[in-house]
């Protein structure tokens, strides 16, 4: 690790492989938690490559559990979260609205690390019980048409970084990977990122895995829609600046978007929107998210068409 650490602060890249290496070697419990916290906070002070962030979605997805789908095509929608903007969870209940427009979802997700309540925190709170028991997930997609895949059920190699990353109590390249190592690889893929530069890092992934996709950035920093302002929208044919008028959407404030200061609350904030008692505000951006994920299946003609099936 020495070596390595003494390559990064020389502000070198590492290669794919040595990349891919270096996330074994933790997976493994080569090197010690100081060494460990060390290269995470590399990635908070430089931005990651293509090849790095490459390497470690390679070395994650060798050491998962894998989670075989058989031929359905399902999309995710998984932000990278470390937006900072603690919001309510808004990928996690548009998730649940395509779900219901009959568009089958494999959520990946996790406990919040840089914010208060991630998509595990909300989802356990209600009740649900997380398992990598394939053949049960089988069936709750097959059933309801959405399944929801617990990261460190799925990644067990990462064990030893988890208490790591929750002392550092900020987002590290960890947060990148997310969306990238679902391991049921759906063949869609909605991703908001917390970050510009690594907005245009994602496409080249996604492209190279044969992924139909949309990479989401506001540029007020949401890791999402937010419609507090324009938005970066990345798919295969290119980059467009959007606006919430774009989407025939209300243009929101930041207040107006924002979670609870408790898993609990932000669980009340949950069900309130699923059954229809949502504010005005918490609709349009849960619909703006969903319907953007609708609109990344190929039968879907049009963003209009996707909203009203969200709707």
């Amino acid at each position: 690790m020495k070596a390595i650490l003494n390559q990064l602060f020389e502000h070198r890249e590492l290669s794919h492989e040595q990349a891919r290496e270096i996330l074994h070697r933790i997976a493994g419990g080569d090197f010690n938690n100081s060494q460990i916290a060390a290269f995470m906070t590399v990635y908070l002070m430089r931005s990651v490559s293509v090849e790095e962030l490459s390497g470690f979605r390679d070395a994650l997805l060798d050491l998962c559990v894998p989670f075989d789908l058989k031929g359905l095509e399902s999309i995710d929608l998984c932000g990278t979260g470390g937006d900072g903007k603690n919001t309510f969870n808004i990928s996690t209940l548009a998730s649940f609205v395509v779900a219901g427009a009959d568009y089958p979802v494999s959520k990946h997700g996790n406990y919040g690390v840089s914010s208060i309540c991630g998509s595990s925190n909300v989802l356990e709170s209600l009740g649900y019980k997380f398992t990598n028991d394939t053949d049960v997930l089988s069936r709750q997609i097959e059933e309801a048409g959405i399944c929801f895949l617990h990261a460190p059920l799925f990644h067990p190699a990462m064990k030893s970084v988890a208490p790591i990353r929750r002392e550092l109590g900020v987002k590290t390249f960890f947060n990148m990977l997310g969306p990238l190592v679902n391991p049921a690889q759906p063949v869609y893929q909605l991703t908001g990122v917390f970050d510009l530069k690594l907005a245009r890092i994602y496409p080249y992934l996604l492209r190279k895995a044969r992924k139909e996709f949309k990479v989401l950035h506001s540029l007020d920093g949401f890791d999402e829609i937010s419609l507090t302002c324009p938005f970066k929208m990345i798919d295969q044919k290119g980059e467009k600046l959007l606006a919430p008028k774009d989407l025939k959407l209300d243009k929101l404030e930041e207040a107006e978007i924002v979670g609870a200061d408790t898993v609990e609350g932000n669980a009340d904030i949950f069900l309130s929107v699923l059954s229809g008692k949502g504010t005005a505000a918490q609709n349009q951006v849960v619909l703006a998210n969903a319907a953007t994920a609708i609109s990344c299946f190929e039968e879907v003609p049009d963003f209009e068409t996707a909203l009203d099936k969200a709707k």
